[in-house]
């Protein structure tokens, strides 16, 4: 139990103030985060509508920092699906070792 409270003192906390003038505000969340059950090609228009609404976003940059060091495991964030943030993390850390 420790090590959880050590671990979580170390993520520094987010600031939630960009979700403020996030395009998604007001959105209906089913648009971010398809429904249980959803087929293919269903989830690959809603996804691309969400993706739509996160091009013209102010702060889509601040919303897939966010999803990518949480990690957000579900849902459209910044303009990126679940495999696509998942792959941006992995580019990241390789980006990241690389420097170091």
């Amino acid at each position: 139990m420790s090590q959880v409270r050590r671990q979580a003192a170390l993520r520094p906390r987010p600031s939630w103030g960009w979700q403020d003038a996030a395009g998604c505000r007001g959105e209906d969340l089913v648009l971010f985060f398809g429904p249980d059950g959803e087929r293919q090609p269903e989830r690959e228009i809603r996804e691309r509508k969400a993706k739509e609404i996160c091009a013209q976003c102010p702060v889509r940059t601040e919303c897939l920092d966010y999803a990518i060091s949480r990690p957000e495991k579900y849902g459209t964030w910044g303009g990126l699906n679940e495999d696509e943030r998942a792959s941006e993390r992995r580019r990241r850390m390789r980006r990241a070792n690389a420097a170091a």
